[in-house]
């Protein structure tokens, strides 16, 4: 099954309640044998959105745009809570009042559907179409054809195209529609190269009469018609489609649909690399255009990179992944974990697919002393390395971003954005060619670039602790050849296995080769959990300064909520854990929650549990926002809460 954008979905429903949701034409949901009623449109418009988001999380804010258009009532809010509500009770029939159940839940103000590739046919129809290009890059294009064809067979109809006109417009749902059509695109080619043509011509018929102006489509048809021995109707095609194109637009046919046209006219057989031509170029590089400088601006690899398998396997799949859209990958994690170090290895090992050059840079929306960089900067030293005369690049950045788009038209590029600040430091440094590829790292999630842009969202926790020790053992390995296990074991438990505090401990034992690795456990263990073990020589990669660049993002009450986190005990914790101590509502500290959440102070582990890192908990411990008077009176409030916490939590 190719892997959902989002990982943390929780738990899996038991098989005896399994579901059944349909997306792929009406929206429908079916316990057993049995329909099930989905109430009123704007009820059954949540239930697409969260099915459409495969496994992501969808927000209330989302959820409003979608159903009101830009024009929400007062009571918007209220009445998406009320639509959840109905749907949980349908999907979970006898389900207590304000209980989330196992299927449609709340993490962090946003609300996730739980689903797999057994219980929704989006899910299905990609793991199909990611079985089909596997047998495509194997050579078998009969078993491809077959699993196109299995893929295809699951769409009804557009998807979820009895809400109306507002899911023909949504991004949530076109960039599904756009799927299905590249679907078709590549079945096409497929069949062509092993004489299957007949078998997938109803598919790609109904998807040129959805998008009669798209003219790889328009060619991919005529092709196919042809291959299928109407030779007539595949030329009465291509002029239908001249003339469409010449009385909508007022332009002729490109040079694709013209090679189609020339092959079917002089009867030749249709090769398989000219389709694929066809099939996987929609925008053709033209043959005059000056040659491009081809920039390779990714930072060095790193030689120690460990682990890491389930994400990078999701990066591929992003990379790899159907439909017309730009390829963006966007990558979220708390402070060190290790978001630069995935994405530059990932860039380089993707970089082959990306001939025409790789961009780097470094968006600074997280770091020591210095300000974001403003987009316009970015693409004065992109439009540079790409060849482009500084006397041409224009002064405002609405103008370089759609020149910075057009020097990009055609070609296949890699952009990697490194530390962005928020999306709109991003969106004016999109290309608009789907040929490119996009990999952004944040510390926030990046949820808008997914909305607009249907950016594949990866969440980036710590390694576990095995791939924390040898990522550790490998750096340390010139020095330590005879590392003592337990040793080791202590350093990384007391790293918590943060990648940023292991590099940093790392770099102090291979600076002193003479002392045991013992000396340096103990050393941490005597800081008692401080930050005090973790100062970077020159300053660059200090925690402390790492964490506080979150903290500056984070309203004042949202940062007094954290400095008050080291005086809960418990492992994970309620909102009404952080409510108590800080002596606020649940809801002011359920507001808070959502701040350091999106900060990433604050790590979702459930319904309404969260937990701290234990070195951002330190960090925490060190700020000035409790001091003793401070201190006393959160661990009164602290105690009392403590004696009635199983209440409250209720």
């Amino acid at each position: 099954m190719l892997a959902i954008p989002s990982r943390r979905i929780g738990e899996e429903p038991e098989p005896e309640k399994a579901l059944r949701f349909s997306l792929l034409g009406p929206v429908s949901a079916w316990r057993a044998e049995e329909e099930l009623p989905l109430g009123p449109r704007q009820q059954r418009l949540i239930l697409a959105a969260l099915l459409a988001a495969a496994g992501r999380t969808v927000s209330v804010t989302e959820l409003v745009d979608l159903l009101w258009e830009g024009d929400p009532p007062a009571s918007a809010v209220n009445s998406i809570h009320r639509y959840v509500g109905a749907l949980r009770r349908l999907l979970e029939p006898g389900l207590p009042a304000r209980s989330s159940g196992q299927w449609l839940v709340r993490q962090a103000g946003r609300y996730l559907l739980r689903v797999d590739a057994g219980g929704l046919d989006l899910l299905s129809f990609r793991d199909l179409v990611g079985q089909a290009r596997v047998a495509t890059a194997g050579g078998d294009l009969s078993a491809a054809v077959d699993r196109y064809l299995e893929a295809l067979g699951l769409w009804q109809g557009r998807c979820a195209e009895d809400l109306g006109a507002v899911v023909a417009m949504h991004p949530a749902f076109t960039t599904v529609d756009r799927e299905y059509i590249q679907a078709v695109s590549e079945a096409a080619t497929a069949a062509l190269g092993c004489g299957r043509a007949g078998a997938v011509l109803p598919f790609v018929r109904e998807a040129a009469d959805r998008c009669p102006l798209d003219e790889t489509l328009q060619a991919s048809l005529g092709l196919v018609l042809a291959a299928d021995g109407k030779q007539a109707e595949a030329i009465m095609r291509f002029r239908d489609f001249r003339t469409r194109l010449v009385d909508e637009l007022g332009v002729e046919p490109g040079p694709e649909m013209r090679a189609a046209q020339e092959r079917v006219l002089r009867g030749s057989p249709v090769s398989r690399t000219a389709v694929s031509v066809i099939s996987a170029a929609p925008v053709p590089r033209p043959l005059d255009r000056a040659p491009l400088i081809v920039p390779a601006q990714l930072p060095p690899d790193l030689p120690c990179f460990t682990g890491r398998e389930q994400a990078l396997e999701q990066a591929r799949a992003a990379m790899h992944r159907a439909g017309d859209g730009l390829r963006i990958l966007a990558i979220d994690g708390l402070p060190g974990v290790g978001k630069t170090a995935l994405a530059v290895h990932f860039a380089h090992r993707a970089a082959k697919e990306f001939p025409d050059g790789q961009l780097y840079m470094d968006l600074a929306g997280f770091a020591s002393g210095t300000e974001p960089m403003a987009a316009d900067d970015v693409l004065y030293g992109f439009l540079e390395a790409l060849g482009v005369d500084k006397n041409q690049i224009p002064a405002s950045r609405e103008a370089r971003s759609a020149l910075f788009r057009s020097v990009l038209s055609g070609r296949r590029m890699l952009v990697v954005l490194d530390n962005a600040s928020d999306v709109d430091q991003v969106r004016p440094l999109l290309p608009g060619t789907i040929e490119c590829m996009v990999v952004v790292t944040s510390r926030s999630p990046l949820i808008g670039l997914a909305a607009a842009h249907g950016a594949w969202l990866l969440g980036l926790d710590v390694p576990s602790a095995a791939t924390a020790a040898e990522c550790f053992l490998r750096r340390i390995s010139a020095t330590h050849l005879d590392a003592d296990p337990s040793a080791v074991e202590e350093i990384v438990a007391r790293c918590g296995r943060l990648p940023l505090a292991l590099a940093i401990v790392a770099a102090r034992a291979v600076s002193r080769p003479e002392q045991p690795l013992t000396r340096l456990a103990a050393e941490l263990a005597a800081a008692q959990g401080g930050l005090d073990g973790f100062n970077d020589f020159d300053g660059a990669n200090d925690l402390r300064g790492v964490f506080s660049w979150s903290c500056r993002r984070i309203s004042a009450e949202a940062k007094r909520v954290f400095c008050l986190l080291p005086q809960i005990r418990t492992a994970d914790f309620t909102t009404a854990a952080l409510a108590g101590p800080a002596g606020i509502s649940w809801e002011a500290a359920a507001t808070a929650a959502g701040e350091l959440v999106g900060a990433r102070l604050l790590e979702v582990r459930g319904h309404d549990r969260y937990s701290v890192h234990s070195l951002i908990r330190a960090y925490a411990a060190e700020l000035d926002g409790w001091r003793e008077t401070g201190r006393t009176f959160a661990l009164r409030r602290l105690q009392g809460h403590d004696r009635h916490s199983e209440s409250y939590a209720a």
